[in-house]
């Protein structure tokens, strides 16, 4: 056995072992009655991690509120009744293992039925993003293999031409029938449906801001460091109460989802995101965790300090962010309404998760994503793949036990010595904290420099009169690329572009200074909040 072989399997051991410890600290784990041991045990091998997760809780917390929806309250011994006669009624109409299960839903209880109902039959979960166009639908549901769909009332104008073998099953809706979930789980039968004989898959698709959204799968995880990786930095427990603001078709606010559920938590969702709404709700309900995207935040922040008057906030820990770039200048503003609660978590949907800032570590760099959590490497590479020291930019190269195994329509990220790829680039500074300066396909050479349009976004970000801000390159024949601002105003204030020429040219070189700047109303963006810059490209 060779010394680096060495050096890793005591490194997997020290992991496995201290994210055990990390679980138990949590309150995941603990005596359990013969009865609940079976149960679990049970449940994972008939249908694997994600629906064992849920009967080990209904099993442990059977009367506790699981979810909160529009619907009102569901506890975890109904969550396992509904998906066990979801999945009976699927399997009876033909639904086979490995076959594909599309859900296009918003956050509510149908998703989760879908979800742990797919899963118990073996399914392949297809998470299908509600801001997807017609066409989108299609493609995305046909390259996926859709042999059963489910979605909601609101979609099914754009569904023309989606005609899976196993049928389409309506998840909200005003006017439940036949073909509706809550129909078949009323008719459905609760005992454990059969055992498929496969493990579910979960297909999470990327974010599309560049190009056509392409399929992630993940594998359910065999290590406990998949949660002790996160544990290791954000101090989550069981049973307490999660706001889920982001949508859970994407990774943030699904596995966030799994985890509330899985730890007894209860867990608080609603279709639409409204800051008022979102805020209301944390206090009405106690929360001690809001999961949201960037965007959400500013909605809040963008409230003013009203918003949160009379609102007891007290029980809130936790405000995970995740999803796109949070920035320093509004992790500033957060950390002054919500008070120093912030746990800013760096990934992706192939690398899953590499680093958190916590609390700390954001009053020190408000623009930092912290620093890796437990199990994960995290290395700076330049283009010849060799390792860059503190401080200087290179392209962000991430390994843990949970990375996607390759996208479904072919194609992977660049893997180095066992590292993939985030699609980054960044920096560590001396003490060990991440900063993230762009995109790799992001750098623009203009007059024979490197400019990352990040930079000069943040900087935009601290002007008083700016709302939101987004920077690209565009072509020119004399420097080869410019760099184009587009910016939105706050209310009430006024900005040139002049102005912002001028506030960019005293703050950074003068090949940083954006040649162009328009105005918008907003930034087009998608559900988890993404500036879409192909958009932006035709304006």
């Amino acid at each position: 056995m060779t010394l680096g072989l060495i050096r890793a399997v005591g490194e997997r051991a020290y992991t496995e072992v201290e994210s055990a410890r990390l679980i138990m600290e949590a309150g995941l784990a603990r005596v359990e009655s013969p009865t609940v041991l079976l149960a679990a045990a049970t449940a994972m091998l008939r249908y694997g991690t994600l629906a064992a997760g849920l009967r080990l809780s209904a099993a442990r917390y059977g009367r506790r509120t699981a979810l909160i929806d529009e619907l009102g309250e569901l506890t975890f011994a109904e969550l396992e009744d509904r998906s066990n006669r979801l999945a009976n009624a699927w399997r009876e109409r033909g639904l086979e293992p490995r076959e594909g299960v599309a859900i296009l839903a918003r956050n509510h209880r149908g998703l989760l039925d879908a979800t742990f109902a797919a899963a118990k039959c073996g399914a392949r979960i297809i998470l299908l993003n509600t801001d997807f166009a017609g066409p989108q639908i299609r493609d995305v549901a046909t390259r996926e293999g859709t042999d059963l769909l489910v979605y909601d009332d609101e979609y099914a104008h754009m569904l023309d031409g989606v005609t899976p073998r196993r049928g389409s099953y309506r998840a909200w809706t005003d006017d439940p029938g036949e073909d509706s979930l809550e129909w078949l789980i009323e008719i459905g039968s609760s005992a454990a449906p059969p055992a498929p004989g496969v493990e579910p898959k979960i297909i999470l698709l990327t974010s599309g801001t560049t190009g056509t959204p392409k399929g992630a799968p993940r594998p359910e995880p065999k290590s406990l460091a998949a949660l002790g990786g996160l544990l290791s930095r954000v101090p989550f427990r069981a049973k307490e109460v999660t706001e889920c603001c982001a949508p859970m078709f994407h990774t943030l606010g699904f596995a966030s989802a799994m985890l509330a559920l899985g730890f007894g938590s209860t867990l608080v969702i609603r279709r639409r995101f409204d800051p008022q709404a979102a805020i209301d709700s944390a206090a009405a309900h106690g929360a001690t965790t809001m999961i949201v995207v960037p965007v959400m935040l500013s909605r809040m922040v963008d409230l003013g300090g009203r918003a949160l008057t009379g609102r007891d906030l007290s029980a809130l820990r936790i405000i995970f962010v995740a999803g796109s770039q949070l920035g320093a200048q509004l992790c500033r503003e957060v950390t002054a309404a919500f008070g120093p609660v912030i746990y800013n978590l760096y990934g992706s949907t192939e690398v899953a998760y590499a680093t958190v800032a916590d609390p700390e570590d954001l009053a020190a760099e408000p623009g930092c994503v912290g620093r890796p959590v437990l199990g994960a490497r995290v290395r700076i590479l330049d283009e010849n793949g060799r390792r860059l020291p503190a401080g200087a930019t290179g392209r962000i190269f991430v390994g843990n036990v949970i990375q996607f195994e390759g996208y479904t329509g072919g194609g992977h990220k660049e893997i180095v010595r066992g590292l993939m790829s985030s699609g980054d680039v960044g920096h560590f500074d001396r003490e060990g904290r991440l900063f993230i300066d762009g995109r790799d396909d992001d750098m623009i050479v203009s007059g024979g420099e490197n400019v990352f349009p990040g930079e000069v976004e943040e900087l935009l970000h601290t002007h008083p009169a700016v709302r939101e801000a987004a920077v690209i390159g565009v072509p020119d024949e004399t420097f080869g690329a410019r760099l184009k601002a587009f910016v939105v105003v706050h209310e009430g204030h006024s900005l040139s572009a002049e102005d912002t020429r001028e506030f960019v040219k005293s703050n950074l070189a003068r090949y940083k200074v954006p040649r162009e700047v328009v105005f918008l109303v907003e930034l087009p963006r998608n559900p988890t909040g993404k500036v879409l810059k192909r958009r932006l490209l035709e304006v």
